[in-house]
């Protein structure tokens, strides 16, 4: 069964032409496990690269446009008013004309790398994520806030997906590359390969397995390494040789209920924001616009709104806030975050989580040191914050946890972090029900809760397994002609249609055999009126539709208005299909199978 290709997937078949691969070498890398390891790790060199030209880009428009020293504008003491208020609508007015310039142009499409191993296979289109890359670079140089951190991992599971299909790699290890790609950009977004390589089992791959560790942490430490070979970026490590107690984490639980709550706040808040600007009636090209003049009025009450809030981190993490202005600080990301999705800003929300989650922290630090006094630091309760929120934001709880492994190397703070991600997580999935990411997800109507592989069964349609050979009776068919022609042992069941031949329903034949009037006639048989399958259902929407009408078989029809019969499908045909492609992919990543 082929695999289901991505929107626009065929438009870029050109390049194959330019870039081939010797059929020996490809077979090599199929038939042997280092093979996956040596595409890993060059995919992740090739993200780490791409990462550093991100980095750099941004830096330099920083420096330019906002006329300050440092590495990101977030941290800066001072800028100049007129440049914090208007450098956002300018880039507003950049991402509206690339908005329209692309409408005049065929549709590209952009293809998340979560979505790609869900739907796709691992497939992503180069040109859409090009595109993405194009539209966050903008956004986030002008000083949108939001993160690059969507951009950085949308370029480097592309390329790795590239790299894969280049090699013709099976679906299960495209989507282990495409792992790799989005493992080493964090990786050497954050100098943290654990942190990269939990990312991608968590929310790329959505498992973990032995076939899949040597790719992945081998391109998240290689990445790593190239990275610090090209730029030079601001540490996150923070020192602490203490330990917690136990009294120590109803603290912990607390600071994970209230980021918790913070992040859904945040997410519903995007959610409105979207709303208010779709009602607005203002151009589609003109919102980004609005939204640049909304986040520079609130740059002019602080900068660290600015941008993704990398260096207003640095900067927070050191310096000693009064309880007012947190508050004053946390509200202004969440708007500003808000309004730059919302308005058409492109971009991601994992650094603006980890900074307002630091900064929550240190707010609970603070009224608990007043309310009942603190044996911590409050550095540490920042951190915990700072990882409990972007859980809840991402749905991650194992990569922050190794994230403050990374940045503290300290265990003990680690385990309170996991403790409280997993109490994140669960208030987040119990009074929200998404990530951030699902969530968009949900609001566009995908049902993807995760990565994991469901596009085969999405491949799986009614429409693939129906037979198309069915035999129909009008319903007016008297008994007689039914017994004559449908004598028992010659077919199960017969579709009824009307003159038009709309469905009416489905007659089983051992019931024409009973003892029934003469004057019967078909639609006095039928059963199932109401229940048909559609050719576009998925296999386990077939299979809730048979326990549903507790039935054997359905008829398919080509839609819900014509009801025209197009087929038949019984219950055990599509779950012998269903298992029998299920089993296909369970052996697809064995090469001995």
């Amino acid at each position: 069964m082929a695999a289901i290709d991505p929107p626009g997937a065929h438009s870029s078949s050109s390049w194959r032409r330019f870039l081939r691969i010797p059929p020996a070498l490809r077979a090599l890398v199929r038939a042997d496990e280092a093979g996956l390891v040596l595409l890993g790790g060059g995919a992740g060199i090739v993200a780490a690269v791409c990462v550093a030209l991100m980095v750099a880009i941004a830096e330099w428009m920083h420096h330019h446009l906002f006329a300050i020293e440092g590495y990101e504008v977030s941290g800066a003491a001072h800028i100049d008013p007129l440049r914090a208020a208007f450098v956002p609508a300018i880039g507003g007015i950049l991402m509206g004309l690339i908005g329209w310039l692309s409408t005049r142009r065929q549709r590209v499409s952009i293809i998340d790398p979560v979505e790609a191993n869900a739907l796709y296979g691992g497939r992503i289109p180069l040109p859409g994520s090009l595109f993405l890359v194009l539209q966050t670079m903008v956004s986030n140089g002008f000083g949108a806030s939001i993160g690059m951190e969507a951009g950085y991992t949308q370029i480097g599971s592309a390329l790795a997906s590239r790299i894969g299909q280049l090699f013709h790699v099976r679906r299960n290890d495209l989507r282990v590359l495409v792992g790799c790609g989005a493992a080493a950009a964090i990786a050497a977004a954050f100098n943290a390969p654990l942190t990269g390589a939990f990312y991608a089992y968590e929310l790329i791959i959505a498992t973990y397995s032995i076939a899949s560790l040597a790719p992945v942490v081998v391109a998240s430490i290689l990445a790593v390494g190239t990275m610090r070979l090209l730029v030079s970026q601001p540490s996150f490590q923070v020192g602490f040789a203490g330990n917690l107690a136990v009294s120590d984490y109803v603290l912990v639980f607390v600071m994970a209920l209230l980021s918790a709550l913070v992040a859904i706040a945040m997410m519903r808040t995007v959610t409105v924001v979207e709303y208010l600007f779709g009602k607005s009636r203002l151009p589609v090209w003109m919102r980004p616009t609005v939204g640049g003049l909304c986040v520079g009025t609130l740059a002019l009450i602080t900068p660290a709104v600015l941008s993704s809030g990398h260096s207003a981190l640095h900067v927070g993490f050191d310096a000693y806030y009064t309880a007012p202005f947190l508050v004053v600080l946390i509200c202004l990301k969440v708007l500003s975050s808000a309004i730059s999705i919302g308005s058409g800003f492109r971009g991601g929300l994992f650094f603006a989580s980890l900074f307002l989650g630091a900064m929550l922290g240190k707010l609970v630090a603070l009224g608990w040191m007043l309310a009942f006094g603190l044996a911590i630091p409050g550095l540490v309760v920042a951190i915990i914050g700072m990882c409990a929120m972007a859980t809840a934001v991402l749905g991650a709880p194992l990569t922050m946890a190794f994230l403050a492994l990374e940045t503290t190397g300290s265990l003990p703070l680690t385990i309170a972090v996991l403790a409280a991600a997993v109490v994140s997580s669960m208030t987040v999935r119990r009074l929200f029900g998404y990530s951030f990411t699902t969530w968009r997800f949900h609001l566009r109507g995908e049902a993807i809760r995760s990565a994991a592989d469901i596009g085969w069964i999405r491949d799986l349609s009614v429409g693939r397994m129906m037979r198309k050979d069915v035999r129909k009776v009008l319903r007016g068919t008297e008994l007689h002609v039914l017994r004559r022609d449908f004598p028992l042992g010659a077919a199960q069941r017969v579709i009824v249609v009307d003159e038009d031949g709309r469905y009416v329903g489905i007659i089983l034949v051992p019931e024409l055999h009973r003892e029934l009037p003469e004057t019967t006639i078909a639609e006095n048989l039928i059963h199932f009126a109401d229940r048909v399958l559609l050719p576009d259902m998925n296999v386990r929407e077939a299979m809730k539709a048979f326990s549903a009408a507790e039935a054997d078989a359905l008829a398919v029809i080509d839609n819900r208005n014509d009801r025209i019969v197009i087929g038949q499908l019984t219950e055990h045909h599509a779950l012998r299909r269903y298992n029998e492609e299920l089993d296909r992919r369970q052996n697809e990543g064995n090469p001995y199978t």
